[in-house]
């Protein structure tokens, strides 16, 4: 045996307990969590729970990014959002290539509500804080947009993934309108969040239970700032273009869903 096949042992079952350690974590946190939201969410008004509930879920990501990059080998260049801080009211609109996408958003942008899909909300372990923060249901578009609307106006910044779902064709799906309607609503103005990560971990054909290839790196870079859409129809179109120009092309994406298959046959 060379002496090359004992040190990937070694780091494989390194990337198992650190897929461990990172899922245990954020279940921890929200299980500390859980009882404190929701009786916050009975007894306090939405004019102090809400704001408290983005607050405290903001530091809980945080801690989860840290521990992360301290013992799990992931690296995440999060800078360009911090000058998202004092920017007041915007869309957030950003590709979706992993479920950790709204988590490395929230832990650095003050204020931001972001849509959710219904079963993330009805979660026990994910909704009661969802709720307290009054993060928005995506199972009613009226409702949706109604609700969004009134976050951009009392001055949140609002999270959407325009493709409605994980990256499935890389570098970005199909676009929705719904981020066009609700800016023209809103008439606030869209930023384009472009997110890049070294491996689809955690993507859509991604596992939960399949071990990451780390080191992790991720990147967030602010894109193009578009002003209020006259027609969502015509903006969406743009959009999408304007991810499939800016978004990098990785070498996982050539693979495609046959390097996740293989991966998770390694792992197993």
């Amino acid at each position: 045996m060379t002496d090359s096949r004992p040190r990937n042992a070694l780091w494989a079952a390194y990337e198992y307990l650190a897929m461990a350690l990172g899922l245990g974590t954020l279940a921890l946190i929200c299980l500390l969590w859980l009882p404190f939201a929701m009786l916050l969410d009975w007894l306090l008004p939405r004019r102090i729970g809400q704001p408290l509930g983005r607050f405290v879920a903001r530091i809980c990501f945080r801690v989860y990014l840290g521990i992360l990059g301290l013992l799990c080998a992931c690296r995440f260049d999060l800078d360009d959002l911090d000058r998202l801080r004092d920017e007041g009211p915007l869309v957030l609109v950003a590709n979706h290539p992993s479920l950790l996408d709204a988590v490395l958003v929230l832990a650095r942008v003050p204020n931001t509500v972001c849509v959710m899909k219904a079963a993330l909300m009805d979660n026990p372990l994910f909704g009661a804080a969802a709720r307290l923060a009054h993060f928005i249901r995506n199972d009613s578009a009226l409702a949706m947009i109604t609700s969004a609307s009134g976050e951009l106006r009392r001055g949140a910044c609002l999270l959407i993934f325009p493709e409605g779902t994980r990256t499935t064709t890389f570098p970005v799906n199909p676009c929705l309108r719904t981020a066009g309607v609700i800016a023209r609503r809103s008439k606030v103005a869209v930023q384009t969040l472009l997110i890049e990560f070294s491996t689809p971990y955690l993507g859509k054909h991604w596992g939960l239970f399949t071990r990451p290839i780390l080191p992790l790196h991720c990147r967030i870079r602010l894109g193009r700032c578009f002003a209020p859409p006259q027609n969502a129809a015509a903006f969406t179109i743009e959009l999408e273009s304007y991810f499939r120009a800016e978004l990098t092309q990785p070498a996982f994406a050539v693979r495609g869903a046959q390097a996740d298959s293989s991966h998770s046959r390694r792992a197993h």
